[in-house]
């Protein structure tokens, strides 16, 4: 198993589009390509425009497949296309693949 720890961080004022997003589109994308969500953050304290998940796969294949799946898929594209009618959502993107440690809990 490995996991894919992103940090989104938005345009200011934008966060709000980005949960909107995520809760009621990406989610279901998420879940009709078998894309396996650990979780989401947000901080409580600190940065107060970025958006944290965590997202769990087989493989790197397992991952490269699912992730091209899903940023293929027409539906996808177009919900994308419509939320950000007003503007770009996020200014940077930053993603981690984190493989366990033999002791870790999560293995």
């Amino acid at each position: 198993m490995i996991y894919e720890l992103r940090t989104y961080e938005t345009i200011p004022g934008r966060l709000p589009a980005l949960n909107d997003r995520f809760a009621n589109h990406t989610v279901g994308f998420f879940k009709r390509h078998g894309i396996h969500v650990v979780g989401f953050w947000t901080e409580e304290v600190g940065t107060s425009n970025q958006l944290v998940y965590m997202l769990g796969f087989d493989s790197l294949a397992d991952r490269e497949k699912k992730w091209t799946a899903f940023q293929s898929d027409p539906d996808w594209n177009r919900v994308r296309a419509e939320s950000e009618v007003d503007g770009p959502i996020n200014a940077r993107v930053h993603n981690r693949l984190l493989r366990p440690t033999n002791y870790s809990p999560m293995q």
